[in-house]
């Protein structure tokens, strides 16, 4: 079976929230299990995007390309970003967040099951707190995405090959802030998220020219671009 990581956790943890034994060598890496999903992420996707401001593609023809982790220091939130490709050859992200249970004010992009972690919540992450203090920190500290490990029963979780990587340019002076909720809106193809403090700039089609200021940068199988910045 092919490991399929929908809902990633601290990999200091296991998914009932018991230690690790690998806590020590894979402090804040995200775990993934290998699970069947119900539906799967290319059906959801192709359900979902239609109904998204930012997509004008044709949903039967989108393809997945890649896709990278953010890690939720308190292992509960998944928080994964697709990068999906439509028929005539445009890029989009889609960031997403998993969750145990629903999230009061968050936009909803559908519902799976999950082998292992059972049913899971799936959101538009430009809506979650969680998703967005962790771009936050990412851009402003020079950060990149998570190490993905896949758990292994009675053994050490193995690695998994990433399809995507990010990296954020750094910023001095940018203090980031506590998000405890969000306000999100769709502006021609991008989501301007508003915390209070700091706005954040989520650009569904990754921009392939350099911007101004503090951002993440992705590269993937065939591309690259600017998938974020703050302003």
């Amino acid at each position: 079976m092919v490991p399929t990581p929908e809902n990633g956790v601290r990999a200091t943890q296991d998914d009932a929230g018991r230690k690790s034994p690998h806590a020590s060598t894979l402090d804040r890496m995200a775990l993934l299990y290998d699970a069947e999903l119900t539906p799967g992420k290319t059906e959801l996707l192709r359900a979902w995007l239609p109904r998204t401001s930012f997509y004008t593609g044709t949903a039967s023809a989108v393809e997945r390309i890649g896709s990278f982790r953010f890690d939720d220091p308190d292992g509960e939130v998944g928080i994964e970003t697709h990068l999906v490709r439509d028929a005539d050859g445009v890029v989009y992200q889609v960031p997403w967040t998993y969750r145990a249970a629903p999230l009061h004010g968050a936009r909803p992009a559908g519902e799976m099951e999950h082998s292992v972690l059972g049913h899971r919540y799936v959101y538009d992450a430009t809506t979650d707190p969680v998703y967005v203090r962790q771009l936050l920190e990412t851009i402003v500290g020079g950060g990149r995405e998570a190490d993905q490990y896949v758990h292994v029963d009675d053994g050490a979780p193995r690695q998994a090959v990433g399809t995507a990587s990010v990296r954020g340019s750094g910023a001095d002076g940018i203090e980031i802030p506590v998000v405890d909720a969000v306000r999100a809106v769709d502006d021609d193809g991008r989501t301007v998220i508003e915390t209070g403090a700091v706005r954040v700039v989520v650009h569904h089609r990754p921009a392939g020219i350099d911007l101004p200021g503090p951002v993440l940068t992705g590269v993937w199988d065939g591309g690259r671009g600017v998938l974020a910045s703050l302003s």
